[in-house]
C-alpha cells in the first residue's frame, strides 16, 4: 500500500532529510524541496526524488513541512506558488515544524475552503530521534484526517499523541514541553559548571548524579557526556533552534498572562550563549558559565 503513496518533505535540514530516510525505508514514494541544491542531492542520494519548486508536489498525498519559522511554513503554504495553490484536495499537509500557535492558526485559515487537511504535528527527539525515527510526535487536527496519516507519522515518530482537534494546540504542546526542556538544560550546565568550580572531578559528577532518580535518564547522560567531551558544535542541537523555541514559549506565557520565572531566566541563559557561540550548540552554555570561574567542567 505504502509504495503507491506519493509523500513529500519540505525542508531537507537534519531534521527533514531524517524523517525523509525513514519515510523510504517504510516504503513510501519520498519527494523532498529545499532551497538548498545539495540538500535536494542528499535525497537522490537516499533512493528519493527532488523538487525544484513546490509546485512538483502537485499529485503528492502527504507533505511534511519542516522548516525553521512560522513566516517561512506560511510562506511555504499560502506563498505564491504554495501548497495552497498545488496540492489537490483531499491531500494533507503536516507541519512538524516548531512555530508559534497564532501561525499555526493562520496556516489554518490560509487553507480554509480548499479542500486540503491540515495537521498541527510539532515533534521532540531532536536529529537523533528524526534519524531513527523515534521522534514524539503531538498531533492537533481532525482526527479522520490523521488516521489517514497514520502509517507516515508511524515512519517517522516512535509514540504519536492526539493532543486536540483544534489547528495549533499540538504547537502549545510543545510551547510547553520547550519550557521544561530549557529549565532542565539549565540546571544540568549550572549544576556541572559548579561541581566543578568547587574541585570536584567531572568523572565523579557523571556517575553520582546518573546514580539519582533525575539522573539517571538519557536526556541527562547524554547532554553530560557531550559536555564532559567538550563536544560543542555538530551534535545535532544547535543553540540557535533553543533559542528560538523559548521565544514561542514566552510569547505564549505572554498571551496567557502568566509568569515564567525559570523559562524567563533559561532563555536569557541560551540569549548570552548563542551570543558567544553563535555555531554552538545547546550544551555549550557551559563554556560562558566557566568564563565566570576559568574552570572547565571535564572527565
Amino acid at each position: 500500500m505504502n509504495d503507491k503513496m506519493q509523500v513529500a518533505v519540505v525542508g531537507l535540514g537534519n531534521m527533514g532529510l531524517g524523517m525523509a530516510k525513514n519515510l523510504l525505508a517504510a516504503g513510501f514514494a519520498v519527494r523532498g524541496c529545499d532551497l538548498r541544491a545539495e540538500r535536494v542531492r542528499m535525497l537522490r542520494e537516499m533512493g528519493g526524488d527532488g523538487a525544484d519548486d513546490l509546485r512538483q508536489l502537485a499529485d503528492c498525498h502527504i507533505v511534511f513541512v519542516m522548516v525553521m519559522s512560522g513566516e517561512q511554513a506560511l510562506d511555504v503554504i499560502a506563498g505564491a506558488g504554495g501548497l495552497r495553490e498545488c496540492l489537490a484536495r483531499e491531500a494533507t499537509i503536516i507541519i512538524t515544524a516548531t512555530i508559534e500557535p497564532a501561525d499555526m492558526r493562520k496556516a489554518a485559515v490560509a487553507l480554509a475552503g480548499s479542500g486540503i487537511d491540515l495537521i498541527d504535528s510539532p515533534v521532540s527527539g531532536g536529529q537523533f530521534g528524526a534519524e531513527a525515527g523515534t521522534l514524539t510526535m503531538m498531533a492537533a487536527g481532525n482526527a479522520q484526517a490523521l488516521e489517514r496519516c497514520r502509517a507516515a507519522l508511524e515512519a517517522v515518530g516512535g509514540q504519536i499523541f492526539h493532543v486536540g482537534e483544534a489547528i495549533g494546540m499540538g504547537q502549545v504542546v510543545k510551547a510547553a514541553l520547550q519550557a521544561y526542556i530549557g529549565v532542565s538544560f539549565v540546571g544540568i550546565f549550572e549544576s556541572l559548571a559548579l561541581g566543578a568550580r568547587a574541585g570536584i572531578p567531572g568523572k565523579t559528577l557523571f556517575e553520582v548524579f546518573s546514580s539519582t532518580h533525575v539522573g539517571n535518564t538519557p536526556f541527562f547522560k547524554s547532554c553530560a557526556q557531550l559536555i564532559l567531551d567538550r563536544q560543542f558544535e555538530d551534535t545535532g542541537s544547535h543553540i540557535g533552534t533553543m533559542v528560538k523555541d523559548l521565544g514561542i514559549s514566552m510569547q505564549l506565557a505572554r498571551e496567557n498572562s502568566l509568569p515564567l520565572f525559570a523559562t524567563s531566566a533559561a532563555q536569557q541563559l541560551f540569549q548570552a550563549g548563542i551570543s558567544l557561540h553563535p555555531d554552538g550548540d545547546n550544551w555549550s552554555i557551559v563554556q560562558f558559565l566557566e568564563s565566570f570561574t576559568g574552570t572547565e567542567v571535564r572527565w
